[in-house]
């Protein structure tokens, strides 16, 4: 039996929406080591760049926070340019040797635009201006899609409303949320 899954940091349900103009991202904050919950109120989702990006992270925490620092120095770098940063960021994380090993995934985005960047160098921009991270994730983003499409709840309430029924679903995920909107 392998007992490194036992061990295994387990978390997130991160899920972000583009409607009418505002943007909003949120988190639970429930970190879950094994079968343990480590923490209830971990904090997943932050603004960036004079609070104009919003960004989400899941997986390994310490990496997520290397990840967090690169890309806001790729902002920096390109004066707050989200598509080059993302871009520039996926390339360094695919390319570099310390970077590769990282275990996290991120969601950047503004009022116009959201991308999921991933270690294999992904960079994806999701068709319908919802997207969604972690263990919670597809129940997120299947309720932000079907709120989005039947309902005329704004960007910040199908967020909370997506992560309360994540939080109902999935046992890595709970009701300690963190939202924020641009």
């Amino acid at each position: 039996m392998d007992k490194s899954n036992d061990l295994k940091i387990r978390s997130t349900t991160v899920v972000g929406v583009v409607k009418d103009g505002k943007a909003s991202l949120g988190s639970d904050g429930q970190v879950t080591l094994g079968t343990t919950v480590m923490k209830h109120s971990a904090k997943k989702v932050r603004k960036l760049y004079n609070d104009s990006i919003l960004t989400g992270f899941a997986g390994a925490t310490a990496d997520a926070f290397t990840l967090l620092q690169r890309f806001e120095e790729k902002l920096e770098a390109h004066r707050g340019n989200l598509s080059r940063s993302a871009i520039d960021l996926a390339k360094d994380w695919r390319t570099d040797r310390y970077l590769r090993r990282l275990e996290a995934m991120l969601i950047v985005m503004d009022a116009q635009k959201m991308y999921l960047i991933s270690g294999t160098g992904d960079v994806i921009e999701p068709d319908d201006n919802i997207i969604a991270i972690g263990s919670g994730g597809p129940y997120a983003l299947s309720a932000a899609r079907s709120m989005m499409r039947h309902s005329h709840l704004s960007a910040k309430e199908i967020v909370e409303e997506s992560l309360k029924i994540a939080s109902e679903i999935c046992i890595y995920t709970n009701n300690n949320f963190n939202i924020e909107e641009l």
